[in-house]
């Protein structure tokens, strides 16, 4: 098959013209782009529900990731009338007309496009001023080790766990980690945002020099874990779980076991996280939920009261 042919693939009951199928998009590992869609076929079970009904952002690597990209939150010149869609104003004040992924053909549109990240705001099309989870990204200094990293996601989770609330674990796809706390609907961005704010600085004082809540790179303890929890805001977005990473590898945002992470926290030495996370790929990870099945899945994805939480942690973090 030459690079610029096109293809017509059924997928559903949708026919699509998909084109450049051997075009390489990760030159050090020879990854294309039609076993990028090949890829998000695969685990279409497993990522449609962290896409469905929410405002989809692509980013787009239409020359590989070596080569210029780009992000598109706008509906792309030419999309099927068939794609979903919803327009409301975003983060800049402005409106724009968002893909919504809501079914297994768009998700094969959008690959097709080379758009390997997929990034989805923390609410749905119905409900756009309440997100529906608290999400903070622990991001590790350029000298944390996985230890380090596995032991602040722990004391983050144990913090969620003595004030009621459970929470789930990722790999960003990249060097860190994403906790999430699903939550029941109705409550506004800046409630939310309040309590992760007040959810970090607990973690902060408890797990001392490990974590950084210092926005400026330069600031930071190379050392430590920047706990982000400014992540919350309408229009803000983050990258879905499955979603492949523009990184040498092809690396995946992979949902992870607690008992992972604890065997993490107990990994001695200078062992770097990006030195675990690799594993999780393009490659990797359909057999991997073929093993363990959708980790996220079912009633994993509990959602819970933040009132009881906030009484409890009144009492028990507040200095």
């Amino acid at each position: 098959m030459s690079a610029a042919e096109r293809v017509a693939v059924k997928v559903g009951t949708r026919t699509l013209s998909l084109s450049n199928l051997d075009k390489v998009l990760w030159p050090r590992d020879g990854y294309t782009k039609g076993e990028l869609i090949d890829y998000y076929q695969s685990v279409a079970p497993a990522i449609l529900p962290h896409l469905k009904e929410r405002p989809l952002t692509l980013q787009r690597y239409p020359n590989g990731i070596e080569g210029e990209s780009f992000f598109e939150k706008r509906l792309p010149k030419g999309v099927p009338d068939w794609v979903d869609r919803v327009t409301t104003t975003g983060a800049e004040g402005r409106k724009i007309t968002y893909v919504v992924c809501n079914d297994e053909p768009t998700l094969v549109y959008v690959a097709n496009l080379a758009s390997i990240v997929l990034h989805v705001w923390t609410s749905h099309v119905d409900t756009l001023d309440e997100p529906d989870f608290v999400f903070f990204d622990l991001d590790p200094g350029e000298k944390c080790t996985l230890q380090n990293l596995a032991g602040v996601t722990l004391a983050m989770r144990e913090a969620m766990r003595a004030i009621g609330l459970d929470g789930l674990v990722k790999t960003s796809g990249g060097m860190g980690l994403h906790f999430f706390v699903p939550l029941v609907d109705g409550y506004s961005y800046e409630s939310v945002k309040l309590f992760a704010e007040l959810a970090a600085r607990h973690v902060a004082r408890e797990t001392d020099r490990a974590v950084s809540l210092e926005r400026a790179i330069k600031k930071r303890d190379p050392q430590a874990v920047y706990l982000d929890f400014q992540q919350v805001g309408r229009g803000k977005t983050y990258v879905v779980a499955y979603s492949v990473r523009a990184r040498d590898g092809a690396p995946v945002s992979m949902p992870l076991k607690w008992s992972e992470v604890e065997a993490f926290a107990r990994k001695r030495g200078q062992v770097a996280p990006w030195d675990e996370f690799a594993k999780y790929n393009i490659r990797t990870a359909g057999k991997r939920l073929k093993a363990e099945g959708d980790l996220w899945g079912g009633t994993a994805w509990k959602k819970q009261r933040l009132e009881p939480a906030i009484a409890k942690a009144q009492k028990l973090w507040v200095q």
